[in-house]
């Protein structure tokens, strides 16, 4: 089919579909008019209008339609803009989707060369996407002033595992790989261009078009269109250990006293060391039952009346996301066996266990079941192990993959992940000192267990703590009767020791 030297075909037959993309082009071409003096629309002022807070994003999907019409020029026509934009809001396949957006940032003029300097602009586009909805910014959960140091190895650690050193891949292999590693970092920037190229017309305000029906819009919309983006927010919220539970029964009993000003600088210092750029992704490699949006009770009243606010708590579900607690910290609470075991059953939530090793090394173990000590593996379809650090691997993802023993006679002790019991990928030492992979043992730096379920299931986790220590301070400070301490125990101990005389009613 010819085309015109703005990308536009000669013969549209086609009737427009998509009414605001023709609004939104319309206003677009009237704003270059006014400012450039160009009968069509331009990169520049399309990336400023419509993605103010994300320009690059704008100008490489700009270029990407401006390439697929095949214009001349460095603009668009209105109907060529209509014809791309309805072409790529109607794409519904994932697996196109992902190619799309592989070939925007890479070279357009080569579209099957893809460098690793294009993967990493699109994740550390995906990265600063997420970001921008993260509740109370990035910074809410980080103290540290090595963030984008942090970012860079991360989004280094994805890109040499996929390039494997090599200089340029085709987009087919970059796609399979995203898809079976990371498979749910980049779906979120296309909810948000569709969202952009479908609201957009709404939040553009032209005080030369007030008298203009169709492009006018009040305030109170610009602004919840403004705050939106249409997304689920999947980046979990790092949350700090709780206060209330501890691991002796001497901190149990001042941990309900108000923080003071010392205690709250201590806790500033002792901040985990996962890195927001770590957990999201995670998030997007991992399943989604370790970052599900929280869930809102819908309400008792099922009347008509209620109906709407119904409808309104059921969109609130994208924007209320997952909250990862810290289980356990082994520089807080304590190196060793009985420590991890003490902080981590108990939790009957998906939980991810991190490794850090020397090397640089950082192993991470999926579970989404309770841990529990048992000679047999299990495990859901859910299960994984990973590698986040020198290099990203999803080691494996299959069900009866776990393994935790510390105390059963004559079955492997320590922790282990694989599915096959003769040869495990990552095996842990009963004392959680020494990690093995690929038949090389690495030094255990520090461990970390982070809860991935609901505020319900941490609690019930606390509250059966709390018992258990309430239940040893009470069993300490028993008091024996006369008769009881006949047929004690402990009596015959000391009979043995050479004691003869004690006091029966001061015992």
């Amino acid at each position: 089919m010819s085309r015109t030297a703005s990308g536009a075909d000669l013969h549209d037959r086609a009737q427009a579909q998509y009414h605001p993309v023709d609004k939104l082009g319309k206003i677009l071409a009237k704003k270059c008019d006014e400012e450039r003096g160009i009968n069509g629309i331009t990169g520049e002022v399309f990336a400023r209008y419509v993605f103010p807070k994300f320009p690059d994003l704008g100008m490489k999907l700009f270029q990407y339609l401006r390439h697929n019409s095949r214009a001349k020029t460095d603009h668009l026509g209105i109907t060529a803009f209509r014809q791309q934009c309805e072409k790529f809001l109607g794409i519904l396949d994932d697996a196109v989707i992902l190619e799309s957006y592989v070939k925007m940032f890479g070279d357009l003029n080569e579209t099957e060369l893809i460098k690793p300097e294009n993967l990493k602009e699109l994740l550390r586009t995906c990265y600063n996407l997420s970001m921008a909805t993260y509740q109370d910014g990035p910074q809410s959960c980080r103290l540290k002033e090595d963030d984008e140091d942090s970012l860079d190895r991360t989004l280094n650690s994805v890109v040499q595992s996929c390039f494997f050193s090599k200089e340029s891949l085709s987009s087919g292999y970059i796609c399979r790989w995203l898809e079976n590693n990371v498979p749910r970092l980049v779906p979120p920037i296309h909810k948000y261009c569709v969202h952009a190229l479908s609201t957009s017309h709404r939040t553009i305000i032209d005080k030369n078009m007030k008298n203009n029906s169709d492009t006018v819009v009040s305030i109170s919309a610009i602004n919840a269109g403004e705050s939106s983006y249409g997304l689920e927010l999947q980046t979990p919220i790092l949350e700090k250990a709780s206060p209330n539970f501890a691991a002796n029964g001497a901190a149990a009993a001042t941990a309900t006293k108000p923080l003071t000003q010392a205690d709250r600088e201590r806790m500033l210092i002792q901040q985990p060391l996962l890195p927001l750029s770590e957990a999201w992704l995670l998030a997007g490699a991992l399943p989604p039952v370790y970052s599900r949006p929280l869930s809102i009770q819908s309400p008792l009243n099922t009347s008509s009346s209620n109906l709407a606010s119904q409808v309104f708590m059921a969109k609130l579900l994208s924007m209320m996301p997952s909250h990862w607690t810290l289980l356990y910290d082994s520089r807080q609470d304590g190196a060793g066996t009985n420590r991890f075991l003490h902080h981590v059953l108990g939790y009957r939530g998906p939980n991810l266990v991190l490794f850090r090793c020397d090397d640089d090394l950082l192993f991470c173990v999926a579970n989404s079941q309770e841990w529990r000590e048992t000679h047999l593996y299990y495990g859901s379809e859910d299960s994984c192990c990973l590698q986040l650090l020198p290099k990203f691997v999803m080691l494996e993802q299959k069900p009866k993959s776990l393994y935790l023993n510390t105390h059963i006679r004559g079955y492997p002790k320590g922790l282990r992940a694989g599915s096959d019991p003769r040869k495990p990928i990552l095996i842990v030492d009963e004392h959680f000192e020494k990690l093995e992979h690929r038949g090389l043992q690495h030094k255990i730096l520090s461990i970390e267990v982070w809860g991935c379920g609901n505020q319900q299931q941490r609690e019930v986790q606390l509250d059966i703590k709390n018992w258990q220590i309430k239940e040893a301070e009470r069993q300490r400070t028993v008091k024996l009767t006369a008769a009881d301490w006949i047929d004690h125990p402990d009596r015959y101990l000391l009979e043995l020791g050479g004691r003869q005389n004690y006091n029966n009613s001061s015992s």
